[in-house]
């Protein structure tokens, strides 16, 4: 039986249809559609590209790049036999912030193999995979795995005091947590690419300078605590506090590297660790039975929050709650009668519920501390 790969390319409004009888189409650009041949689309093979550009050519049978044409891989990773290309109708769209860098790399977290057809694997688990992979938000934006071992290019600025801790309260709402450990002088604000709209509040990301005659080999780790509102919407950007900015200096060299104003640098998602401290939920200041407005701090691991839910005493049932704004979210309803249950599930899908962390007689402007995070 012949073999064919589909290449999955990640270009501006590409995308990938499945179909019950495998790969159907790759379109590029919304200008060409390729449309493999019914063998090939009953032969699920997928490899992927990591492009340099976003405009992509289809010459002499082959897709290419011409910004930078080098930069392809084209060896299959994954070539499964017609007997397990049954899968319900599925269709991947790529973000619109590619932006021409490498997203994922298939290529440097999977073993280069081929499955006979005679292979027990089936596309479902692929399938599976594919997903933790590719992680996006329901607006499309790209959402990195948590270790992500993929460096991606940005830039950086600073703001405030040279040696200063960062932000006074921020775009998140965290308020006077900046001002203290573990959040004092390792915040950061970013566009909107990773703020998205409040919902990148609490992740941690390692950023790192290129300039190897002032910047240290070492990354520093931030947390999102604040939007930046002049940065643009069009490409990754850090401000982060003086003392984060300088520390990506070489020894003495604090100060000339942020005489440089905005530099280039590299950054990735980092899990957030906070050692001794346990997930914290604060209630928000005009908070009521009618009306219960939460705020979560300390949250380690992905640190952001995909959804979160609240259950009263004495019942069973899960209650959604909005996000409000930042790192909020509420409820309305009611009245709503504690002791609350809360459970929230972070932007992977992990998720964990604290019972009764929120006595019968809470009181706006209080915290309440859980016995539980991520990590132990």
């Amino acid at each position: 039986m012949q073999k064919m790969s589909i290449l999955t390319y990640l270009s501006t409004k590409s995308h990938l249809r499945f179909t019950q009888r495998g790969v159907n189409e790759i379109r590029l650009n919304d200008e060409k559609t390729l449309q493999p041949s019914s063998r090939a689309a009953r032969t699920c093979g997928i490899n992927a590209l990591t492009t340099g550009g976003t405009d992509l050519e289809y010459l002499d049978g082959t897709l290419r790049n011409p910004k930078n044409p080098f930069n392809c891989l084209t060896k299959p990773i994954l070539t499964l036999p017609p007997t397990h290309c049954r899968q319900r109708s599925k269709r991947h769209r790529f973000p619109p912030n590619s932006g021409g860098v490498p997203l994922i790399s298939l290529q440097s977290t999977m073993q280069l193999h081929r499955i006979s057809a005679a292979s027990k694997l089936s596309l479902t688990c692929f399938s599976f995979a594919l997903k933790f992979m590719l992680l996006y938000t329901a607006e499309g934006q790209l959402q990195h795995r948590v270790p992500d071992l993929h460096w991606y290019p940005g830039t950086a600025t600073w703001y405030g005091d040279p040696e200063g801790d960062g932000s006074t309260g921020g775009a998140c709402g965290y308020g006077s947590l900046v001002d203290v450990k573990p959040f004092r002088a390792r915040v950061g604000a970013v566009g909107p690419l990773l703020f998205m709209k409040g919902e990148g509040c609490g992740a941690c990301y390692k950023v790192k300078c290129l300039d190897n005659s002032i910047c240290s080999r070492r990354a520093v780790t931030v947390i999102i605590t604040d939007e930046c509102p002049g940065c643009p919407s069009d490409q990754t950007h850090f401000d982060l506090s003086g003392s984060a900015f300088g520390r990506m200096a070489i020894t003495g060299e604090n100060g000339q590297l942020r005489d440089r104003g905005q530099i280039p640098v590299i950054y990735r998602r980092t899990p957030c660790k906070y050692p001794g401290r346990k997930i914290a939920f604060h209630v928000n200041e005009g908070s009521t039975p009618f009306w219960l407005s939460l705020l979560v701090e300390f949250e380690d691991a992905e640190g952001d929050i995909g959804s979160m839910h609240i259950r009263e005493t004495g019942s069973t049932e899960w209650l959604q709650m909005n996000h409000l704004w930042g790192a909020n979210w509420c409820i309305i309803g009611g009245p709503l009668r504690g002791p609350f249950s809360v459970k929230l599930s972070s932007s992977t899908g992990r998720s964990l519920s604290a019972r009764d962390v929120i006595p019968g007689n809470w009181v706006p402007k209080a915290t309440y501390t859980s016995r539980l995070n991520f990590y132990p």
